[in-house]
């Protein structure tokens, strides 16, 4: 299994967003800084608190030029109610069959029952400019996101 690092160009990959569109991250490099978040489960309490915290910055986000991309395993259905509940300002991918977490090589915690939780930064070019990696301090990802972020300017 590949492993997406800093310094590496992110893979490319297209998968559903939570309206059923297809979303290419080819069409997104050069246009923007990407904050590509993988998490384990919709609506379960450390993926809803990450998602809302994302939610909750979303403008700073914006200001910083970045794009938020949270991709899981859950059906599309799944992806739209959590975005509703949550009213989620941002874009979750469908991975189903976890291709696309395979292909960034984002590892299985907790025993191999739970997808892991991680967080690319990247940069304009397509190049990663940061990894965290932690399943359980899951709203530490945005505060992790928007250091990295705040650096760029």
């Amino acid at each position: 299994m590949n492993k997406t690092e800093v310094g590496s160009f992110v893979p490319q990959f297209t998968l559903a967003d939570q309206n059923g569109n297809s979303f290419s991250v080819s069409s997104v490099i050069g246009k923007k800084n990407l904050v590509i978040y993988f998490y384990p489960k919709d609506d379960s309490p450390g993926c809803t608190a990450e998602a809302c915290a994302f939610r909750d910055e979303f403008e700073i986000f914006n200001e910083a030029d970045a794009m938020i991309i949270g991709i899981s395993g859950q059906s599309v259905a799944s992806h739209k109610k959590f975005a509703e509940k949550y009213r989620l300002s941002f874009t979750l991918l469908s991975d189903d069959g976890d291709k696309v977490r395979k292909l960034f090589g984002v590892p299985v915690n907790f025993l191999g029952l739970l997808p892991g939780r991680v967080t690319y930064i990247v940069d304009k070019s397509g190049k990663v400019i940061f990894v965290f990696d932690s399943q359980t301090q899951a709203t530490k990802h945005v505060d992790e996101a928007l250091r990295i972020l705040k650096g760029l300017k």
